[in-house]
This record gives C-alpha cells, sequence and structure tokens, in this order.
C-alpha cells in the first residue's frame, strides 16, 4: 500500500527515499558538490538534457554533468526543459539548486518531481527530474561530475 503521508497537498512534496537512494545514502556516497564549486564563473558554449542527465559544456570544452543516480528497478526516471538552452549560451554558472515540486497524479502509481535549476549570470535555466514508479521506489539522488579541462 502506498504512504499516503508522501504529499503534503498544501506545501510540497515530502522527501521518501526509496531503495536506490538510501543506498547511495547510507554507503557514503557524496553528491559531488565539489564538482559545482570548481565549475563556478565558467562560461557556458552549450547545455543538453538527455535521458536522466543535464549536461553543461563550458568555453574550456570541461563539462558538469548532473544526473538522477538513484534509479532502482520498477522505476522510469528522466530529464525535461522548457526552456531555451541556446539562450544560456555566454553565461557564467553562479550555482546549482534542487528543489521539490508537488508530485503528478499518475492513475494508481507514484510520479515523483524535482527541480535542477542552474543559475547563470543570464537567469536561471530549469530542468525537472521525474521518476515514475509504484511507490516502492522513490526519491532523487542528483549527482555533479566534471570531465576535461580543470
Amino acid at each position: 500500500m502506498r504512504d499516503e503521508t508522501r504529499v503534503n497537498k498544501e506545501t510540497k512534496m515530502e522527501s521518501h527515499p526509496g531503495l536506490g537512494v538510501m543506498i547511495q545514502a547510507f554507503s557514503g556516497g557524496g553528491r559531488g558538490g565539489e564538482h559545482v564549486e570548481n565549475c563556478k564563473g565558467r562560461t557556458i558554449a552549450e547545455i543538453n538534457v538527455t535521458d536522466d542527465c543535464c549536461t553543461i559544456t563550458f568555453s574550456d570544452r570541461s563539462k558538469l554533468k548532473l544526473q538522477d543516480a538513484g534509479q532502482s528497478c520498477c522505476e522510469s526516471r528522466y530529464m525535461r526543459t522548457d526552456d531555451k538552452p541556446e539562450e544560456f549560451v555566454g553565461a557564467t554558472l553562479a550555482n546549482v539548486e534542487i528543489g521539490d515540486a508537488p508530485e503528478i497524479e499518475a492513475g494508481g502509481e507514484c510520479h515523483e518531481v524535482q527541480f535542477l535549476r542552474i543559475l547563470t549570470s543570464n537567469g536561471t535555466f530549469v530542468c525537472s527530474a521525474h521518476n515514475e514508479h509504484n511507490g516502492y521506489y522513490g526519491g532523487f539522488w542528483i549527482v555533479a561530475s566534471e570531465e576535461g579541462a580543470s
């Protein structure tokens, strides 16, 4: 049976992590905040959102990847955006924030959403991370990693 305390309809979704997310947390898995810190102030050349990952490529060809790594079985995880990535080319990265969003009604199943906000000198680029599951899984584990030049 689904935990009906999962959603506080008057405010926002509460965090109830699923198995994959709990394994990451209990194993001491870091979220890579140091990678975001390292990339602050870099000039954005491109932003791509595919599958469960948002990749920011900088003018020095380095990349910051922001990915939901909490996958367990029986879940469908993905990211999407309505923003136009080209509007952020040339901007500098200021910070990355995560925020809860209301759960989407999914006819007996669970459809959780969490916002990933990329703060830049041109404004905020927003992705929504989605996790559709049967109620036994859930939560998000957004992690940051770097590739390339330092």
